[in-house]
């Protein structure tokens, strides 16, 4: 009997066409619009409708990334050299003469990094003070961030602080005021330890200049000086906690190697990639369960699928048993009604495809929807269209729409002759 024949897949173009003709012909051929058309529209609408959410969602969600990690540029530089141990490590001529010559190589601004307390009046903060050397304009577009005062550390042998929007605010710090400056306290580096606070730390006044405005973590945190102010503040001296390197022409990770294999293994050197590796790696877990939740919205559409094809291979039980008795294998009816499930996937995959495009492009062109962020340097929502996304968005439909046709389809192989003739 042909139900009892094994339930395999046939790739005989012949057979293959046959069951494609006959798919189409119950999808487009139908005289009446009954339950089953209707189920079949709907599921099409659910395909296209889920798919065109999760091209706007995914593309959103990219923009968003691209957006953050840009950034984060700001303030990162292409290759960072750290201590394999300690906090600090010794830094000479010598030692940056040799950098220097390394080809690819264009600039090294040495850092010294710590956290600092800084009084304005009567109001504190804890901050990360970064002392960078005069070419640190080399290495960030901090510049182009400036939301207040003046974009200077350092002028006329005269140290200047620039602060982050978090910490302008937070200090109520008025840049235009020359006669208050912020007073920087650090732990003196002594064996004593002195219970008077006055005794124990070493303070240092500067003026603020101006303000940045990056990414909010950044600026709650960060405040920048001259190296020599952090010098003499940290009286780290001629020791740095790292260098930071901008490379010119050449690929990224080759310098990073000849860096890497000149200063051995007690010095670390870092990628812009691998600074930022937590942000990254939230950023590609959100992506993910982002991609899963909608995935699973598809597959809700898809049960539609599944609901129309189980009628119709109820419906068509008497179609069925013709083509056995014309000698159709199991296979060959399998075929039609995963090809009946494929044409009402792809039609709606295409249009939801099609329409998550037009309403991304249409974002992207005119920034219909805008973010509302007062002091954003950015005005609309940021979309980035990718391609591996919509080849994954293919793929996963392809997959459910499989899932969801199969069953049906092999329940119409079910079908007796003896029974329906």
């Amino acid at each position: 009997m042909p139900n009892n024949q094994s339930f395999i897949f046939e790739l005989n173009p012949t057979i293959l066409q046959t069951s494609f003709f006959i798919a189409q012909r119950y999808f487009f051929a139908q005289k009446k619009k009954n339950v089953i058309n209707i189920i079949s529209i709907i599921a099409m609408i659910g395909v296209a409708i889920g798919t065109a959410a999760l091209v706007v969602v995914m593309s959103a969600f990219n923009g968003l990334e691209a957006l953050t990690l840009s950034q984060f540029n700001a303030f990162y530089a292409d290759l960072k050299i750290m201590p394999a141990k300690g906090k600090t490590f010794e830094v000479n001529d010598s030692l940056l003469q040799t950098l220097r010559k390394i080809e690819g190589v264009q600039a090294i601004t040495e850092v010294i990094e710590d956290n600092a307390l800084v009084r304005y009046g009567d109001v504190q903060a804890v901050v990360v003070m970064k002392g960078v050397s005069s070419n640190f304009e080399q290495q960030y577009d901090l510049r182009s961030k400036l939301l207040a005062g003046q974009f200077l550390i350092e002028q006329n042998n005269r140290a200047y602080m620039i602060v982050g929007a978090g910490i302008l605010s937070q200090l109520s710090i008025d840049l235009g005021d020359e006669l208050k400056p912020l007073l920087c306290w650090y732990p003196k580096r002594q064996k004593n330890v002195q219970l008077d606070p006055e005794k124990a730390f070493k303070k240092l006044p500067i003026l603020a200049s101006g303000a940045v405005a990056v990414e909010q973590q950044f600026d709650n945190q960060y405040v920048f000086v001259p190296l020599s102010f952090a010098e003499e503040l940290t009286q780290y001296y001629n020791r740095r906690t790292a260098l930071e390197v901008k490379i010119q022409g050449e690929n990224k990770e080759k310098v990073q190697q000849r860096l890497q294999t000149q200063l051995g293994n007690n010095f670390i050197v870092k990628t812009r990639e691998e600074q930022q590796a937590s942000i990254l790696r939230a950023v590609q877990i959100e992506r993910l369960f982002v991609f899963i939740a909608f995935s699973f919205v598809l597959a809700i559409a898809s049960f539609n699928i599944f609901f129309s094809l189980t009628m119709l291979a109820i419906e068509k039980r008497k179609d069925v048993a013709v083509l056995f008795s014309l000698g159709a294998t199991p296979n060959t009816v399998r075929n039609i009604f995963l090809y009946e499930g494929s044409i009402i996937a792809v039609i709606g995959a295409v249009v939801g495809l099609l329409l998550g495009y037009s309403i991304c492009f249409a974002q992207k062109q005119w920034g219909f929807v805008k973010l509302g962020l007062t002091n954003s340097h950015l005005e609309a929502y940021p979309v980035e269209m990718l391609w591996t996304d919509f080849v994954s968005i293919a793929t996963i439909i392809t997959v459910i729409t499989f899932f969801a046709a199969f069953f049906p389809a092999k329940k119409a192989t079910k079908v007796k002759m003896n029974e329906e003739l």
